[in-house]
């Protein structure tokens, strides 16, 4: 009887799940389209947008029996985005640009994490919506926001709200950092240097970078990633405060799991197998693109779960959060190369 029950549980699990996440997998195809055509703006962005307006169509009875389809998407597969990343990511590169580099890194690091604690005081933004604005402007964007997501659990109203926050900056560094760079006589390793620590998603990186001209698209694609590994640290504080907080009776001791996350290990695993020669470097350019599409999967479950009248009740708030701590991070780069000398 206990085999029986064990072999139905995953069959009802299958059934509750699988709706609700093949909506989510046709938003995510659709907003895949929709993100090749428009690439300032990304296939993720969309999702999360096409999956909130999916969301509102669909009747609320109906929508109840797909939220556990919808909750999967949002959640495992987002932990699945961020190991599949790893893959295209060479710590050897890592470690060749890093080191030139790290102040500069460290430096707006701090400056998107002490600025998002200071302003979002200050503005009344505080909680999940704080924090991922903050790792999403100081570390890599889209990525760092599903990352930090799958630890603290936010409402699907906070990751709205930081997504489009994010984009709505990735969008004015494309088109602000290329012309101001030249004004600036930047030469291209200090763009690169440049857009790799300021712009948030690594798709804009690419297009305000290579928009630039010589190697500054390679160069800052490679910041980018090795900023990347920037969100293990983060993520472990994250899982350990998170894990405290749920705590019942004073527990002092965590198991390891809640402290650092499997997909975390993951991520790592991957990005290691990358680095020896495992994943041939021909395959990242496909890992990449299955990466994206599962980031999108994942976003738009969060987005057809999504009640924009939570987000209506939020204001204009994070919105000049994300914007004032884009600025501070943009100058502080800027500050950070003159005083290196990397400029």
């Amino acid at each position: 009887m206990a085999e029986a029950r064990f072999e139905a549980g995953p069959r009802h699990w299958a059934v509750r799940v699988a709706p609700g996440l093949a909506v989510a997998v046709l938003v995510a195809i659709a907003a895949t389209v929709v993100g090749t055509l428009f690439p300032l703006v990304g296939a993720p962005v969309f999702g999360v947008v096409l999956g909130a307006l999916a969301g509102a169509a669909i009747p609320a009875c109906r929508g109840q029996r797909l939220a556990a389809g919808y909750a999967v998407a949002g959640r495992t597969v987002l932990q699945l985005s961020i190991v599949v990343l790893g893959a295209g990511l060479s710590l050897r590169q890592v470690v060749a640009v890093g080191v030139g580099s790290l102040p500069v890194m460290l430096g707006t690091l701090t400056v998107a994490l002490g600025g998002a604690f200071l302003l979002g005081r200050l503005l009344g933004v505080r909680g999940d919506t704080q924090t991922l604005i903050a790792v999403g402007t100081g570390i890599c964007g889209a990525s760092a926001i599903a990352a930090t997501s799958a630890v603290i659990k936010p409402r699907q109203a906070d990751v709205a709200y930081a997504l489009g926050t994010i984009f709505t900056f990735n969008i004015v560094a494309v088109l602000l950092f290329p012309p101001i760079g030249h004004l600036l006589g930047m030469n291209p390793h200090a763009f690169g240097l440049w857009a790799g620590t300021a712009v948030n998603d690594t798709s804009s990186v690419v297009a305000a970078s290579f928009a630039y001209g010589g190697d500054a698209g390679t160069f800052g694609v490679v910041v980018k990633l090795t900023r990347t590994l920037m969100l293990i640290p983060i993520v472990v504080v994250l899982a350990v405060l998170t894990a405290r907080r749920s705590a019942t009776g004073g527990e002092v001791s965590l198991p390891w799991r809640r402290i650092v996350p499997v997909f975390l290990l993951g991520f790592l695993a991957t990005a290691t197998l990358a680095t020896v020669g495992v994943v041939p470097v021909a395959w990242h350019a496909a890992i990449a693109a299955v990466g994206t599409f599962l980031i999108t999967t994942a976003l738009a479950g969060i987005g057809l779960s999504l009640r924009l009248s939570d987000m209506r009740a939020a204001g204009v708030r994070p919105l000049l959060l994300g914007g004032l701590l884009w600025l501070a991070v943009a100058a502080s780069s800027l500050g950070l190369q003159a005083v290196t000398g990397t400029l």
